[in-house]
């Protein structure tokens, strides 16, 4: 039910957050526990969509072989899973700061949110972005127990680069959303609409990414980082600019996971040779 590669997904932003704050790395106590938070919350997070949606995925054809609707995992082993990722992510918060402790049940509420989101609004999209935008903000308050305006910046990077991948995504099931009733943007405005929102989100992520460079002083190898993230989605933008819909495969979604990859990469390298103001 759970792939390994959910959690890896969004953790180099949380790495990207730890870095910023800390100035450098972060102490084997703090990456411990920030890793522990994260795998726990993404797979409390999937746990519950998973959970929640079972009847609606059981009755789309791209979804219908997921575990719980498949029948391969009953609702009580699932439920049983959640509260156990619930407890470490909690207890991970804990041993960070009485901030993140603190904190936390807004986290556990916001994913519980987002599982119900498609039912009456289309901004389920925006709501998945601040569910992952909390990776590198909480990250952040892990390292330093408070929230800044660089946390704040790069969360909002996050949340838009997650909303138009989404937006992507959801692309797949635009007839299936508009026969059940449910909300996204794709059912709202369509192909075309939904592949110009998607632009926009993601330059939006670039203003962002740029305004944390001036924020916080760093040097040419973190901006060359951001201009290969911004190629990568440049080109991902550029197979389906027509409103070719073939290649939106899994492949064209894991590039999204270079995405994140690279500007952790080259953020941590930029920070270990200039440093931050």
């Amino acid at each position: 039910m759970i792939k390994f590669s959910h959690t890896v997904f969004a953790l180099p932003f949380a790495f990207t957050g730890a870095v910023l704050a800390a100035g450098g790395l972060p102490t084997a106590h703090q990456v411990f526990w920030i890793v522990a938070a994260m795998v726990g919350a993404r797979t409390a997070a999937m746990g519950l969509n998973r959970l929640i949606d079972a009847e609606i995925d059981a009755k789309n054809p791209r979804t219908s072989m997921r575990a719980v609707p498949a029948g391969l995992l009953d609702r009580g082993t699932v439920a049983a899973f959640i509260a156990l990722s619930l407890v470490i992510f909690m207890y991970a918060a804990y041993m960070l700061n009485d901030l993140c402790f603190y904190l936390s049940p807004v986290a556990v509420a916001l994913v519980l949110l987002y599982s119900y989101c498609k039912r009456f609004t289309s901004l389920s999209h925006l709501v998945l972005g601040l569910c992952l935008a909390m990776a590198p903000v909480g990250a952040w308050i892990a390292i330093r127990g408070t929230l800044e305006p660089p946390a704040v910046i790069l969360g909002l990077a996050v949340l838009f680069w997650v909303a138009g991948f989404d937006i992507l995504y959801a692309l797949q099931d635009l007839d299936f959303d508009r026969s059940a009733g449910l909300h996204s943007i794709p059912a709202r405005l369509g192909v075309a609409g939904s592949l110009r929102v998607a632009r926009l989100f993601h330059l939006t992520l670039a203003v962002m990414l740029l305004a944390l460079y001036r924020l916080l002083g760093l040097g040419p190898v973190y901006l060359a980082g951001v201009l290969l993230a911004a190629t990568i989605l440049f080109h991902e933008h550029r197979l389906i600019r027509n409103g070719n819909l073939a290649k939106l495969d899994a492949a064209f979604f894991n590039m999204n996971g270079y995405i994140s990859l690279t500007l952790f990469v080259f953020t941590l390298a930029d920070v270990l040779l200039w440093g931050v103001l």
